[in-house]
């Protein structure tokens, strides 16, 4: 993969009026359907977004590189620029950041899911079958300020069956392992430390999860927690030091305002659908030159295993599309952060389909945003983190390199 140099971009990068939208419809990329030989994609009615591709230039992107299937805040990070490899974030930073904990110096945060285990210990759904957010902050509470060896603990309901886990005190580190399989059928992993500084922290982690069952116990489906992404605040340029841009964030899940919050992006106020998060973008188009807009409900979808729904929300995204290009934006990017194909109830390593609209760009003659239409596109495939780049290029954004 070749890697852009911030350095470089910050060098050559210089203020404008002109404007970018980033449309991330997370875990675009999926699977064909045995039964038709098509991906939700693909079977999705999207004459906006195909209309759209026919102005513009399309391909494939690789996230982190072929073959490696990426979470998603490595994923998100190489849509902004950033190599992931480099700035590897913990998914407990970017919760606690999505939903405003005040992280301290020293803290170390997890994400955490209620899931449901039988009587054996094996974890049969992860999820607890998506409780509602109300009942995840009832068990938040009774989670919420226990103490073990000095170190406080602070629970805080996330969304559904999601929660924060912040350990607070002295001497703790984030270099220990995930109680989440990530699978079913199997029992939680026991917490280790990834080095001789974590030993206290695997500790106290352990110490949770064994009063965590306990009082969990009569509370099936959430009668059990999974832990992953422990992880403290890090340090990364934002995109206004490196692109010279005024950017925002548009989403409703917390963790992604959280990474977004990381980069530098102002979060702007919206509501749960596709609908009010694009109303938001109107509502601030003259405030901001760069645009994160992110939509969650198709990666769900793929999780679930739901093929029918995540081609409803595509066709809802695209049903929505003429408020974005309305505005007019100087440059729309259509994308993934991973590929979430509903045959594999997962995120997964195939690449993502990629649009970019600008009236500066060279049109290919790809006709429909698909997977199978993008093969052939102008833009051919490439890693994710020349995106802004090419977004940055197509603003006008960019000086002349060299002499």
């Amino acid at each position: 993969m070749i890697i852009i140099n911030l350095d470089l971009i910050k060098e050559i990068s210089r203020p404008s009026p002109t404007k970018i939208v980033l449309l991330v419809i997370d875990g675009l990329g999926g699977l064909p359907n045995p039964k038709t030989g098509k991906t939700e994609l693909e079977t999705a009615d999207t004459p906006n977004l195909d209309q759209l591709a026919t102005k513009g230039i399309c391909g494939l992107i690789d996230l982190v590189s072929p073959g490696i299937t990426p979470g998603s805040a490595p994923g998100h990070l190489a849509l902004f620029g950033y190599d992931p490899l480099s700035f590897n974030i913990g998914r407990g930073v970017l919760e606690a950041m999505g939903i405003d904990f005040d992280l301290e110096s020293g803290d170390v945060a997890a994400r955490g899911n209620f899931c449901t285990v039988n009587e054996a210990g094996q974890v049969i759904d992860r999820r607890a079958g998506r409780i509602s957010t109300e009942k995840c902050t009832e068990l938040c509470q009774l989670l919420d300020g226990l103490m073990i060896e000095g170190v406080k603990l602070f629970v805080c309901p996330v969304r559904e069956h999601r929660f924060i886990i912040v350990f607070r005190g002295e001497g703790l580190a984030s270099e220990v392992s995930d109680s989440d399989p990530q699978q079913i059928g199997v029992a939680p992993r026991a917490i280790t430390a990834l080095n001789p500084q974590a030993d206290t922290m695997a500790a106290i982690a352990t110490q949770f999860i064994a009063q965590a069952k306990t009082l969990l116990a009569e509370h099936y489906p959430a009668n059990m927690v999974l832990l992953r992404g422990f992880s403290q605040r890090p340090h990364l340029p934002t995109m206004g030091e490196v692109n010279k841009l005024k950017p925002a964030v548009i989403a409703s899940y917390p963790m992604y305002r959280g990474l977004a919050k990381l980069v530098g992006m102002q979060v702007l106020e919206t509501g749960a659908s596709i609908e009010e998060e694009f109303k938001t973008l109107k509502q601030n188009y003259t405030d901001y030159d760069f645009f994160f807009l992110h939509i969650k409900g198709t990666d769900s979808a793929g999780e679930d295993g739901d093929f029918d729904r995540k081609v409803r929300i595509i066709q809802e995204v695209d049903n929505a599309l003429p408020g974005l290009t309305s505005l007019e934006p100087d440059v729309i990017v259509v994308t993934g952060d991973h590929s979430t194909p509903a045959l594999l109830k997962g995120h997964s390593w195939h690449p993502v389909p990629i649009l970019l609209y600008s009236k500066w760009c060279r049109p290919d003659r790809v006709g429909e945003f698909s997977e199978s239409a993008c093969i052939f596109g102008g833009l051919g495939r490439f890693p994710a983190t020349q995106i802004m780049p090419l977004a940055m290029a197509n603003a006008l954004k960019l000086n002349k390199f060299g002499a």
